[in-house]
């Protein structure tokens, strides 16, 4: 249901309390007080069977007693009621409800669940059950049994904790801190998080959204919301339980490779979520972001009337990996002119002690203008010569005179060093970020650095990876014989045929049933490569070197031979009851400068695959250098991962050593993410060691595991991210004979859209954005490139033989999944072609196959062709009372149950 009917819980019509009491102390009191404390005393129902009254107000004995429609419910009952109250509430025609109540247990059967289905069938939302519940400051509402009712103000909390919502509320109201809404999700047996990121994301009264995270179930749905939160406003999220302790052994090394807590990282990641680490920082993290969104760049300035302050500024600074600007000559010049003799000549800019407010003000005037300045870490400690309320009035009227004048405003970190709640007004007042220490003021730079670049993240334009095509059905084989033949883990001849139909680097490898055959097999191998490798082939085995199962650098048939008789024995003595097929040969690669590097695939309980790159050999539990990263990648997305390691310093060259072909490196982890996203029988990949270098890699030892998956399972169903669905490519022809190449719109179809405006009309430009204006940014292309296939689609068209873009249709979901807004456009030398027609049919086929119930859309009134399109299509016209220029155009998708019906 998503964000449909969450506004009753912030701004109800009216509220019912379902468990009222007059008895001091309980639960039903504390919530009568709340409410009859905000502005809902005319619209307070009390429920109660014992009757009479609370507080003054008459309780009705029953819900079908209320005379009247009830909007919002709070349910604070014993669990056994809950379910009939529900049914009596959805029958006075309520839409949400708070359920209060506990122990009303989980999952299929329990009276959670019980109550979710009875609402879903009346479309009311619950909250909980288990929890406080809501807090509404702007509406004057506290539908929770909270001992405060929070201060009005711009910022949603999101908390699975009910604890943490009255910690939050209370030290927000000691901090002058205010919220549009607070909600204390419980038990979640229907709103969860993704519904509230989805209400908040769309609530104009909310400029920041706040998350207290304990779990997540719905990795998709919440990828989804979380990714279209954070493009519309900063998301602030605290994860507990980052440090599991007595987690069971598994049977394989994934545990090792990656923990918990470190695949929410990666999910929050790719989601553009900004993630802190204590409530506290919670907060820092609001106040920096309230006043600084953006920077132009990277580069601080520090202005400081103490040198030792300016200089542990400096410490803080270079220890979160932050930059020092440079100033310019002109800068200094000009500083020279107003500071005395012994200022520091540099940056950090050091004003001299003696410093009053106006020289402090002054020297602020001058780096601002440097060019090379990105943001101004201002510092004033209060002595007899000067206030901290006269050094944030003298920092306030700098900014001001700037913006009056047109100049350049730096944004301004303002380390408050002294001083109380009236500097506290006056920087607030001013709007400029300020903070108690240097340090906090460093970590508050970083929140906007680390804002930016998730928000960078999400509108990057991923290079295309080419042509690939892999050798679809050459996988399917290997997978489809191994799970028939009953192995969770396909052998080296397996896997090398695998890998090689996703074109990975692997060596070839061949199979030999005894210490002669394999002898055999190894001649031409040291003749080619001048050595071979042994391997023990064992589905049982899966950690070869453990029990000296490789023997390496073998450069004749009887080391050959005498290697594999012994890898064979140990293999036996190790494990008696495994099934031994013989030995593998294969190739000794010889990269006397390689880099020893890890790739894998694990499955993570919550968020499905999960990538993993990082240093790699025998050691890799103890060195443990790694990156993580949710499929599917990209070109950008991989290069990304391989940029978070440690050992990305040696892959760019050092001394004699050429760097690494880093490019190969990320297109390896591309089609190793379309590999499994092909394929959900594979369950892990590990390849250890990839050896790489300027030459490019080889992947000298990889470990492929698979299962059964059911035959109704969408191959991308696992995904947390809904990977490219290629399923609905195809090519169609036009009247005038081409052939167009339509199929799902990607990131990096962005680089096609300046030329195709440029042979689109300024007459077809206004029909289609109602503007003529050809302006189009990164970002606004972005938007249109940039795909969550999970809420949306967008197909494009493409010249078969030129690999033009001839046009594109769209259809943009609300929440919900119920209704879809299309938009096509046809390059403006093809219209009559049929272009529009195939590409406006094609995106109702998907309206329907997806669940959506309407498609609709605004067209201009003088858009005839469109109109009449549409019109033939199915389309009802609707006028718009608003607009008379538009028209509204409404398609009823059909019902796929409907159709089946009428089939049978």
């Amino acid at each position: 249901m998503s964000s449909f009917n969450l506004d009753v819980f912030f701004r109800p019509r009216n509220v019912a309390l379902i468990g009222a009491s007059a008895t001091t102390g309980s639960i039903g009191n504390a919530l009568v007080k709340n409410l009859l404390e905000g502005k809902y005393r005319e619209k307070l129902f009390l429920v109660n069977p014992k009757g009479g009254t609370v507080e003054g107000i008459p309780v009705y004995k029953s819900i079908p007693e209320i005379d009247g429609i009830v909007d919002l419910a709070i349910v604070a009952i014993a669990p056994p009621s809950v379910v009939e109250t529900i049914e009596q509430l959805g029958q006075k025609g309520c839409r949400g409800a708070i359920i209060l109540s506990i122990n009303m247990g989980a999952g299929e059967g329990s009276l959670a669940d019980e109550a979710a289905a009875v609402a879903a069938r009346h479309h009311i939302r619950l909250l909980g059950p288990n929890t406080i519940g809501v807090l509404s400051p702007m509406a004057g509402l506290n539908a929770s049994f909270s001992h405060v009712p929070g201060l009005s103000g711009d910022l949603g909390l999101i908390s699975q904790s009910s604890a943490i919502v009255t910690s939050v509320a209370e030290w927000a109201s000691h901090n002058n801190v205010g919220f549009s809404g607070m909600v204390a999700l419980g038990d979640k047996a229907d709103v969860d998080i993704a519904d509230m990121l989805d209400y908040f994301a769309m609530d104009p009264q909310t400029r920041a959204i706040l998350l207290y995270i304990e779990n997540i179930r719905d990795a998709r749905k919440f990828m989804t919301s979380a990714r279209a939160a954070a493009r519309a406003k900063p998301v602030i999220l605290m994860k507990t339980g980052r440090h599991p302790q007595g987690l069971a052994a598994v049977a394989s090394r994934k545990s090792a490779l990656a923990g918990a807590d470190e695949v929410y990282d990666a999910a929050f990641e790719r989601a553009g979520l900004l993630r802190v680490f204590s409530l506290h920082a919670i907060f820092d993290a609001v106040e920096t972001l309230t006043h600084i969104r953006t920077l132009k760049g990277h580069d601080l300035a520090i202005v400081a009337n103490s040198n030792g302050v300016g200089v542990l500024a400096v410490d803080h600074l270079v220890e979160s990996g932050g930059s020092l600007a440079t100033l310019s000559e002109e800068t200094i010049a000009r500083l020279d002119d107003i500071l005395p003799a012994g200022w520091s000549r540099n940056n950090p800019v050091y004003i001299v002690t003696d410093a009053n407010t106006e020289r402090y003000k002054a020297a602020l005037d001058v780096v601002m203008d440097d060019k090379g300045v990105h943001a101004v870490l201002g510092m004033f400690s209060p002595s007899a010569i000067g206030s901290s309320e006269d050094a944030a009035r003298s920092v306030a009227a700098l900014m001001a005179e700037r913006k009056k004048a047109g100049k350049r405003r730096v944004p301004v970190f303002a380390v408050r060093l002294g001083g109380g709640p009236d500097v506290v007004k006056l920087y607030e007042d001013a709007d400029i970020a300020h903070f108690e220490t240097p340090a906090d003021a460093i970590q508050g730079l970083s929140y906007v650095l680390r804002h930016m670049k998730a928000q960078d993240q999400l509108m990057l334009m991923p290079p295309a990876l080419g042509t690939f095509q892999p050798d679809y059905e050459a996988a399917r084989t290997v997978i489809d014989e191994a799970l028939v033949e009953g192995h969770d883990c396909l052998d080296a001849v397996d896997v090398s045929t695998l890998l090689k139909a996703y074109g990975l680097p692997m060596a070839a490898s061949h199979a030999a049933a005894s210490a002669v055959e394999a002898a055999q097999l190894a001649a031409p191998i040291i003749s080619a490569h001048g050595a071979a490798v042994v391997k023990i082939n064992s589905p049982d085995i899966r950690f070869k070197s453990d029990i000296g199962g490789v023997v390496l650098g073998l450069a004749n048939s009887g080391a050959v031979a005498t290697a594999a008789q012994q890898v064979l024995e140990r293999a036996r003595e190790a494990h008696p009851h495994a099934n031994i097929k013989g030995v593998t040969v294969h190739p000794m690669i010889r990269k006397p400068h390689a880099i020893e590097l890890l790739a894998g695939m694990m499955v993570d309980e919550v968020f499905g695959p999960v990538m993993v790159f990082g240093r790699g050999g025998t050691a890799v539990e103890v060195i443990r250098d790694k990156a993580l990263a949710l499929p599917p990648l990209d070109l950008l997305s991989a290069r990304a991962m391989i940029e978070k390691t440690r050992v990305n310093r040696r892959l760019e060259g050092y001394r004699d050593t050429a760097p690494c072909d880093k490019d190969a490196l990320a297109e390896m982890l591309v089609r190793m993410s379309q590999m499994i996203a092909d394929f959900p029988e594979i369950q892990e990949l590990d390849f250890n060691p990839v050896l790489a270098d300027v030459n490019g890699n080889v992947i000298a030892d990889a470990r492929v595991r698979v299962a059964p998956t059911t035959q109704h399972d969408h191959p991308h169903q696992r995904f947390a991210i809904k990977p490219y669905p290629n399923e609905w490519e195809q090519e169609r022809q036009l009247k005038d004979g081409r052939i167009a190449f339509i199929r799902p719109m990607r990131p990096e179809d962005e680089a096609l859209f300046p030329s195709f405006f440029e042979r689109v009309t300024d007459d077809d430009m206004r029909l289609r954005f109602f503007s003529a204006a050809r302006s189009m940014s990164h970002a606004f292309i972005a938007r249109l490139t940039q795909i969550d296939y999970a809420r949306s689609m967008a197909f494009i068209a493409l010249d078969k033989d030129s690999g033009d873009m001839l046009g594109s249709v769209r259809l943009m979901g609300d929440t919900d999944h119920e209704k879809g807004e299309y938009a096509v456009m046809v390059r403006s030398d093809l219209k009559g072609l049929g272009l529009g027609w195939i590409l406006m049919k094609l995106i109702l086929a998907y309206a329907e196959k997806d669940g959506f119930r309407e498609v609709e859309g605004e067209v201009l009134r003088t858009n005839q062709t469109m109109r009449q399109m549409c019109e033939a299509l199915g389309f009802d016209t609707r006028m718009d009372p608003d607009d008379p220029d538009l028209v509204h155009m409404v398609f009823q998708v059909p019902d796929i149950s409907d159709k089946i019906a009428n089939l049978i």
